[in-house]
């Protein structure tokens, strides 16, 4: 697939980019990239967190184009509560996108590990634990935080040893680690299965814990 090509209708609503599985697909990755960037950011983490090509890798690009430029997921104001319109409108949209593109390759949310960075990391809490959503196999979440919209909430009742793999910097001046550790302790408390690493960078995620990750993505979707 070229630079910016889309898959079929139904999945156009967000342009994205495809890595195609080597065989038959075990299940699908898709990341969701942070504030300002596109489809194309996370897109070398898909070999990174599936070296084998066991599945298929998605990158979809954000929504919204707003300064200072590149694609966003919502408007951010304020740390840990994303503009309610743009954020519920996002959401609507990405559920939509996401249950499209899983039926179109005969996938189910079951077979599907979802993550992000920053934002990516918001939507991919939204996404794949908003009430009445289809849950995923496991969720990557990277340098972010779980949102509070009003009107919207997670729903964490059944998450016993439900796998989340959370990173973050202990030096992030964009997302503070708290963030991270509160989204950690939601979790833990609902009885979700959380590995949790904490790493001396800023907003950034460390190499080493993606090496491990590629583990747990594999242990996810055996």
């Amino acid at each position: 697939m070229t630079r910016g090509e889309r898959v079929t209708a139904g999945t156009d609503v967000l342009e994205h980019v495809v890595r195609p599985p080597a065989g038959e697909p075990a299940g699908a990755i898709v990341l969701l990239h942070g504030r300002g960037t596109d489809q194309y950011d996370l897109e070398p983490l898909l070999g990174v967190l599936d070296p084998r090509r066991r599945l298929l890798g998605v990158t979809p690009r954000a929504p919204l184009t707003l300064p200072p430029g590149g694609a966003h997921w919502y408007i951010s104001r304020r740390v840990g509560f994303p503009d309610p319109a743009t954020f519920r409108s996002t959401y609507d949209l990405t559920g939509g996108w996401l249950d499209a593109l899983l039926a179109e390759h005969g996938l189910g949310h079951d077979r599907l590990v979802l993550g992000g960075f920053s934002q990516g990391t918001v939507m991919s809490y939204a996404v794949g634990l908003g009430g009445g959503r289809p849950r995923p196999a496991g969720i990557v979440a990277l340098s972010g935080f779980m949102p509070t919209v009003d009107g919207f909430s997670l729903d964490l009742q059944g998450l016993e040893r439900y796998p989340v793999a959370i990173g973050h910097g202990t030096n992030d001046p964009v997302i503070g680690v708290e963030w991270g550790r509160q989204a950690r302790d939601a979790l833990v408390s609902a009885g979700a299965d959380v590995t949790y690493r904490e790493y001396p960078l800023a907003h950034a995620v460390d190499p080493r814990y993606l090496a491990e990750l590629a583990n747990w993505v594999e242990d996810r979707l055996p």
